[in-house]
């Protein structure tokens, strides 16, 4: 390391946001980044760990420490203390497409698995990250990077979420001719019509794309590939030599409890788009779904649940509540039973500080309104398996309920029924770790479509594995990383 005692001598500092007074009136981005000498100091704190946990494991496990994209944390800290930054953006660029996303919206599985974590202050890796990849961009290091010899092979990857545009880079820098079927007007996927712009804005998707669009791959836009009246699946399948399916995991759970019918009830995969559409000035395309002036309930504890949070809260939401069926987590984990793993702990987003009031271990009954408009929730508390106490039940008042509860499995109708791939028991497409490939011949599957609902850095991960199998594939051997 740059400098060997710098854990001992510097102590954490990370990003700050700016306050909720003032990010509440705008949807941009808020977080305000270290000054380059902030960034040095931050990067001596990485240590000289005999095992550095923080690179990842190379498991496929839930839960696994470390970086699912294998980041090679201690190099790039060391060349950014040194000044280097140049040859760290290329080494962060060599294991992750994408640290401008991963930088701006992962949870950091690094940062828990860090030798310094063990007592609660480990290395701002995230922050380090995303300012190495903004300062490439701010410098023009990122550049396209076409390959020298094409293959003459042809592959379609379906769906441009952050696992399809991983798995169509790598095969575009491998020489193969490579098209990308999105069904959505821009790339990106939950990317861009998931996350807020607050979180991640949209420029930081587009200059990728340009980059990618310099690097040969053809984008096909408004394409819903196996819907009806758009492109047949099988014509895709026939027309090219490999197929990537990377479309995401899109059906929703529900709650199928009475009421469920009133008005004022939708996912939350219907209300967030809406907002990344009006601040990208595309048509929404649906009828508006608003929180300006309502009472929110918010049905779900996750990433997606506070998403909502921060967007109701942005539209003007008169009150907030998110409700989460799993008990509340402890405030600190135990240290020496799940370090250098992902703990289970009390999180607080910067969504849920900005106002939301948060309910553990309650569980949605039923759903009553007036003249079919939703008007009230009944609850009640529950134990540890999730059966209702007695004498617990309580009211919420709602004008707008949003379902943030996961999702089930990719959308079988249309593209998988069409291609005929096997799925696997929890409804995803079967495709085998080794070399991606569904039951059908050349046709692959990666990121959540494979996987079931995950983190963009698995995605990326997947996607990358997956273009690395299909190179394999198509060519009988692959330089591209396994």
């Amino acid at each position: 390391m740059g400098k060997v005692t710098g854990f001992l001598e510097i102590e954490r500092h990370d990003r700050k946001y700016t306050p909720v007074a003032d990010r509440l009136k705008h949807f941009q981005e808020f977080v305000v980044p270290l000054s380059e000498r902030e960034l040095r100091d931050q990067a001596a704190r990485c240590m000289n760990c005999g095992i550095p946990y923080c690179h990842g494991t190379g498991s496929a496990a839930p839960g696994a420490p470390g970086c699912p994209v294998n980041n090679q944390i201690p190099d790039w800290n060391d060349l950014v203390y040194n000044g280097n930054w140049e040859e760290a953006a290329r080494n962060l660029h060599s294991t992750n497409n994408f640290p401008e996303f991963t930088g701006r919206i992962c949870p950091a599985p690094c940062e828990a698995s860090c030798t310094l974590n063990i007592d609660d202050n480990p290395v701002t890796i995230k922050t380090i990250e995303c300012a190495i990849v903004d300062k490439a961009f701010e410098q023009g290091w990122i550049k396209p990077e076409p390959p020298a010899v094409k293959t003459g092979k042809k592959v379609a990857v379906v769906g441009a979420g952050p696992a399809g545009l991983a798995c169509a880079q790598q095969l575009a820098r491998a020489g193969h001719d490579v098209h990308v079927y999105e069904k959505h007007a821009k790339a990106g996927g939950l990317l861009r019509y998931g996350i807020p712009d607050f979180k991640m804005e949209k420029g930081i998707i587009d200059r990728r794309i340009a980059q990618m669009e310099g690097e040969g791959i053809t984008f096909h836009y408004g394409v819903h590939v196996g819907s009806n009246g758009g492109l047949d699946a099988k014509t895709l399948l026939k027309d090219h030599d490999a197929v990537a399916l990377t479309g995401g995991a899109e059906a929703p759970r529900d709650l199928p409890i009475p009421g469920r019918d009133l008005s004022g009830i939708h996912f939350a995969m219907d209300f967030l788009p809406q907002q990344n559409r009006r601040v990208s000035e595309e048509p929404v395309n649906a009828t508006d779904i608003l929180a300006g002036g309502k009472h929110v309930v918010v049905i779900g504890g996750g990433d997606t649940g506070s998403d909502c949070i921060g967007t109701s809260l942005r539209q003007g939401a008169l009150s907030v509540t998110q409700l989460e069926i799993m008990p509340a987590p402890p405030e600190r984990e135990n240290k020496a039973l799940t370090w250098p793993n992902w703990p289970l702990k009390m999180r607080t987003s910067s969504s849920q500080a900005e106002g939301a009031a948060r309910e553990f271990a309650v569980l949605t009954q039923k759903f009553e309104g007036e003249n079919g408009a939703l008007k009230k929730l009944t609850c009640v508390r529950v134990d540890g398996q999730f059966k209702p106490l007695p004498g617990t039940e309580f009211e919420l008042s709602a004008d707008l309920v949003l379902l943030a509860m996961g999702f089930v499995h990719p959308v079988h109708e249309g593209l998988l029924k069409s291609l005929g791939v096997d799925l696997d028991p929890r409804g995803n497409v079967k495709a085998n770790l080794t070399d991606y490939q569904t039951s059908v011949q050349k046709v692959f599957s990666a990121g959540d479509m494979r996987r079931g609902q995950s983190l963009v850095v698995w995605a990326i991960r997947e996607g990358r594995l997956c273009a690395q199998a299909i190179d394999k594939f198509l060519m009988g051997e692959t330089d591209l990383p396994r």
